[in-house]
């Protein structure tokens, strides 16, 4: 045992090399954050490269979660049969491949097919990091370990609005020629390419998940790993744990394990879903994909745009790493609860200000201290998401279904999250810019949802803080 190893209280296991694997997994987490949010900066470029109106635009920047929706629903039932790690380095190559695809090309279609490409990695990503870890990760360290998957994801998008403000600036305009005669938007894609190769070549040199190697017959390869992640004498008894608990059914897990009599689905996976689905329906991933479209609809130039999805990234990441630090002190349902009354209170502040925006010499703008209101607003919201549902919806899809259906689970949560994400990134061009709806009835339409959110968390969320994996029941 190496001078890592953790020997006090009841935890025996290399503790560093546990964190290693767990931030290796997070890799994809954050190419999943850097895919989304690099979309945030190039919105100009796409419309002017592409000559596309409101509905058009919207699917060129919705059409990455079509790959998701696909990719999580296949990600999951596939991990079951090549593994955890498997499907990570598959998606690693899908990453690669669209961030250079999505930068050369030259028309919608060509441009849709490499978002599309990109979404199945980022799809299969957002299922198989946070399973990955939940399988791997000590019951004690569960929580914590599973929301570096969030601190990633806003890593990710931190960076690329980082990047696109940098390059941006750089080039005087997203829209204006920068290295080697390519437009600022193309080299902003290009980015991606080296975290993505980063996350290929570092899957190699992890572990697949003990869990699956006992569903798949190698229990001594599993009991190995278990040995370097919780401790020799614990690995024995950990792998009859899990090996009674996969006994309980009389095959192996399959896709048909989520349904049950007499009803369509399993209850908790209704509860994965409305997980999933809350998390898209009170409208965060506006902020990150159209932050810029959406800051200069009410006055704020390109640049003062940018550097405002800047801070709202760093806010992001202090509030996730609040989240970590409270998580398995204070439980999943808690923060959940608290994070629904915050949305719902600083959405409802952002509907008022925008309802004010007036226009000045053809200009819209908000009137005197309504823009600093509204500024403060959006990162209360951002700060309230990204210290509750950003991180804990991820850790709770990874834990709570029983072993026997936590792929398939996972696969099907997984899938309504990114069908709910596409709608919302979808209609948001639409709802701006019609008359009837605009700026103001859309977050009011995500205010609505983060009401109805706390109602959900009261009545369905189940708390798993401190359980073992093979605890959980349907």
């Amino acid at each position: 045992m190496t001078d890592t190893t953790i020997t006090t209280g009841k935890f025996e296991g290399d503790f560093a090399f546990v964190l290693l694997i767990s931030c290796v997994a997070t890799i994809g987490g954050f190419l999943f954050g850097f895919d989304s949010g690099v979309i945030n900066g190039t919105v100009d470029g796409l419309r002017s490269a592409f000559n596309s109106e409101e509905v058009g635009t919207g699917f060129n920047v919705a059409s990455m979660l079509l790959g998701c929706a696909a990719g999580a629903a296949l990600a999951g039932r596939l991990s079951d049969t090549f593994g955890r790690r498997t499907m990570m380095i598959v998606a690693s190559i899908f990453f690669i491949v669209s961030a250079w695809g999505s930068g050369v090309a030259h028309s919608s279609f060509e441009f849709v097919i490499y978002r599309i490409i990109g979404g199945l990695a980022v799809g299969a990503a957002s299922v198989m990091s946070p399973a990955y870890i939940s399988e791997i990760a000590p019951a004690r360290f569960r929580g914590r370990l599973s929301s570096i998957q969030q601190v990633a994801i806003i890593s990710g998008l931190f960076v690329a609005f980082l990047s696109n403000y940098l390059i941006a600036g750089a080039a005087g305009s997203s829209l204006n020629e920068w290295l080697f005669g390519f437009e600022a938007w193309r080299w902003m894609f290009w980015v991606e390419l080296l975290p993505a190769t980063f996350f290929l070549v570092a899957l190699l040199f992890i572990p697949e998940s003990p869990r699956f190697l006992v569903v798949k017959g190698s229990s001594a390869k599993a009991e190995s790993v278990l040995a370097r992640i919780g401790g020799a004498r614990r690995a024995p008894h950990k792998v009859s744990e899990i090996e009674r608990s996969l006994a309980l059914d009389d095959h192996k897990p399959r896709m048909s394990d989520v349904l049950a009599k007499g009803t369509f689905l399993r209850p908790i996976v209704w509860i994965g879903i409305g997980l999933a689905t809350f998390q898209q329906l009170v409208g965060i991933n506006v902020v990150f994909y159209y932050g810029a479209v959406l800051w200069q609809a009410v006055g704020f130039s390109e640049g003062d745009a940018l550097l405002i999805n800047v801070i709202s990234g760093a806010v992001s990441i202090l509030a996730v790493i609040v989240a970590l630090a409270l998580i398995d002190r204070v439980g999943r349902k808690p923060l959940l609860f608290v994070g629904s009354i915050g949305m719902a209170i600083s959405l409802s502040i952002l509907v008022f200000c925008f309802s004010q925006a007036q226009l000045v010499d053809g200009q819209v703008s908000l009137p005197g201290s309504i823009g600093l209101i509204a500024l403060l607003a959006a990162n209360a919201y951002v700060a309230f998401f990204n210290g509750s549902w950003g991180p804990v919806m991820w850790v709770s899809l990874g834990e709570m279904f029983p072993n026997q259906i936590r792929g398939s689970g996972l696969a099907v949560a997984g899938f309504f999250q990114w069908v709910a994400n596409f709608l919302i990134t979808w209609t948001f061009p639409m709802m701006l810019g019609s008359a009837a709806i605009g700026l103001t009835g859309a977050y009011g339409i995500y205010a609505i949802f983060a009401f109805i959110s706390i109602g959900f968390v009261v009545r369905a969320v189940r708390e798993t803080k401190g359980k073992e994996l093979e605890d959980m029941q349907s």
